[in-house]
């Protein structure tokens, strides 16, 4: 791993114990909880208390693209701590600025103003909130197959089974997006689930009354849902639909922005301009908790003159926005968006296709740059999900060698690193084939 770093054992054994004694864990019922240790990291690779070195094809929340440790990014932190650690968000800072600036370069043209939050929940909710205030509306738009956050409105916002406890938000619709593996419009192709899906779409819009919606919100790639890669033009026709009806649109960009999908934004690819974008996790990888809000020059211009109600005590922190501009500049320096790119196409998306021949459990594969999921199904022609006993032994034949893995439901999603290398994904891809083959799958 190129990068040591010796531990006494009882240090870490009372790190064990005190987590567990006063630690609270997020998505996790606590009595039996066994959390592992985590050392050190290094590029792709994570060291554990009990000396394992593992390889690590989650990028823990699907955030860490520029990888662990970066000497770069680090050096930012140090060189923005000894200058000056904290300032509120009233005063003007270089960092801020330069780390608004550089966010905002990678947006279309026309989005000039960046809105700092401390993470990706908060700026759907900054980004719910300029929707609504510069619209006069109160809906909120989005898909069933959607996760934006743990906040009170993104959390009502989402369409997963975290929603229905917490969902005390008012104002929010779903809908289904497109996604052909399993259709809810009865299609064939991706040109017919891309047509039925604005169609539904549009229909939603029409039976709720144009002139009560706020916005569509939509994750460019939906992630935790799936890793679901939309129809080509599936964007510019709801682009076209917001625009016949004077609703906005915003683009989640918190997981698959800054190189996930190969691209700066996956909106990229699409070739659509929303009015909102929503980014957090690879801004700087989460060496400091960031997010924010990029509003296009119209949003951004409606509270020139009028107050926009929205602040945190820690938008734009100093060391959060060093951390920004140490990993814009070095992912620019160091071509990582570009790796990102070629890992997918040359390596990842070959690979992990050439899975699905051998292993009778794959239903499918799909995904763009290091954003990959293997859909795992206990019959193809039923596409019944795989078993979670099932699923929950996979990652353990992974834990066995040396393989971090990320399993939603019946999905193993992979998401390395942006700066993993071709022999590292190549290596990470025949543990999972081992896994699989163990598993019975």
């Amino acid at each position: 791993m190129g990068h040591d770093l010796s531990q006494d054992a009882e240090i870490w054994d009372d790190a064990y114990k005190l987590n567990r004694a006063h630690v609270f864990h997020s998505w996790h019922a606590q009595r039996n909880l066994d959390p592992t240790e985590v050392v050190t990291g290094h590029g792709v690779w994570l060291k554990y208390g009990d000396g394992r070195e593992m390889l690590d094809f989650t990028s823990q929340q699907v955030n860490v693209n520029i990888g662990y440790q970066h000497p770069k990014v680090i050096e930012g932190i140090k060189k923005q701590a000894e200058l000056l650690c904290t300032v509120g968000p009233d005063y003007a800072n270089l960092a801020r600025g330069r780390a608004a600036s550089l966010v905002a370069r990678r947006a279309p043209e026309g989005f000039d103003k960046v809105f700092f939050t401390n993470a990706g929940a908060d700026a759907n909710e900054n980004a719910m909130r300029a929707a609504r205030l510069f619209t006069g509306r109160d809906k909120i738009l989005s898909s069933y197959r959607c996760y934006h956050g743990n906040t009170g409105a993104a959390i009502s916002a989402t369409g997963d089974w975290r929603r229905k406890p917490n969902d005390y938000s008012r104002g929010h619709v779903h809908f289904f997006p497109p996604y052909l593996y399993r259709s809810e419009f009865s299609a064939t192709t991706q040109e017919e689930e891309c047509e039925r899906a604005l169609a539904h779409l549009e229909h939603v819009i029409q039976f709720e009354g144009p002139d009560t919606i706020a916005a569509v919100l939509l994750e460019s790639v939906p992630g935790t849902a799936g890793i679901i890669i939309p129809p080509k033009d599936y964007f510019k026709g709801v682009r076209e639909i917001t625009k016949k009806y004077s609703i906005l649109m915003i683009t989640d960009e918190v997981m698959a922005g800054f190189g996930r999908t190969g691209f700066w934004f996956a909106l990229d690819d699409y070739d659509y301009t929303p009015d909102i974008i929503s980014f957090a996790k690879g801004c700087n990888s989460g060496y400091v908790p960031a997010g924010g809000v990029i509003m296009s020059d119209p949003v951004a211009h409606r509270f020139d003159d009028i107050v926009f109600p929205g602040g945190l005590t820690y938008s734009g922190h100093p060391l959060a926005m060093g951390a920004i501009v140490a990993t814009q500049e070095a992912m620019e320096e160091e071509h990582i968006v570009d790796n990102a790119y070629t890992i997918g196409k040359d390596v990842l998306g070959p690979q992990l296709t050439a899975l699905y021949d051998k292993h009778p459990k794959i239903g499918e594969v799909r995904g763009k740059g290091v954003f990959w999921a293997v859909e795992m199904v206990a019959d193809r022609t039923t596409k019944e999900p795989l078993d979670d006993a099932t699923m929950k032994q996979i990652v353990a034949e992974g834990d066995k060698r040396g393989l971090i893995l990320g399993v939603h439901n019946n999905r193993i999603h992979v998401t390395p690193p942006c700066v993993i290398s071709a022999d590292e994904a190549t290596q990470g891809v025949e543990i999972l084939d081992q896994m699989l083959t163990a598993a019975g799958c």
